[in-house]
């Protein structure tokens, strides 16, 4: 398929497909736990098979258009991913979200491989509004959005239960004009610097 670089330091954006079932298992079976403190994904993949079908599943959201996965890589390995959790191409409201291993985080990786898909969310498919959705105690997932330039919009009080606690889940969009913007003013930013 396709790899995009995230970099000079070997990062990659790629699609996550079933046939990286093993792959993706092992991933999880390395980070299982530091990636589900906050979150579930990844949790029912304890075989290669149930790897598959999480990767199925959103193969078939990606057929349908509701919903898609890409992989990050570092130096050829696996190590974390982003996905439009929600993709609403009608009403132009879409999810971005992530995880990660250990071995993948403090380098910014999440940042950048959402630049690239919320850039192709605004400008390819004509989004109007992605939002993220973290839990509050997920500190490294709030400050990803702030780096991306998002709003805190607001909290909903207890309102996932995960690993038999309530958490409060923030959420935070930008939208396509204010996005646009921030690129704009990152590009001349980066020009006077050159």
């Amino acid at each position: 398929m396709y790899a995009i670089p995230l970099g000079d330091d070997g990062a990659e954006l790629r699609p996550l497909e079933t046939w990286h079932a093993e792959e993706f298992l092992a991933h999880l079976d390395r980070g299982r736990e530091f990636i589900t403190q906050h979150i579930p994904f990844g949790a029912k993949a304890t075989d290669v098979a149930s790897a598959r079908e999480i990767l199925q599943a959103y193969a078939d959201r990606h057929a349908a258009d509701s919903g898609f996965l890409h992989g990050l890589w570092l130096d050829g390995k696996l190590v974390g991913g982003l996905l439009f959790r929600v993709f609403d191409a009608a009403t132009g409201v879409c999810e971005i979200g992530c995880w990660l291993e250990p071995a993948g985080t403090g380098r910014g990786l999440v940042t950048r491989g959402a630049r690239v898909l919320i850039d192709w969310a605004f400008d390819e498919r004509g989004m109007h509004r992605v939002e993220w959705h973290a839990a509050s105690a997920n500190t490294p997932s709030v400050n990803a959005a702030r780096r991306l330039g998002m709003m805190r919009e607001g909290v909903l009080r207890e309102s996932s239960l995960h690993r038999g606690v309530r958490q409060d889940i923030e959420v935070w969009a930008v939208l396509a004009p204010e996005w646009r913007a921030a690129r704009e003013a990152r590009a001349r930013a980066a020009h006077k610097d050159h």
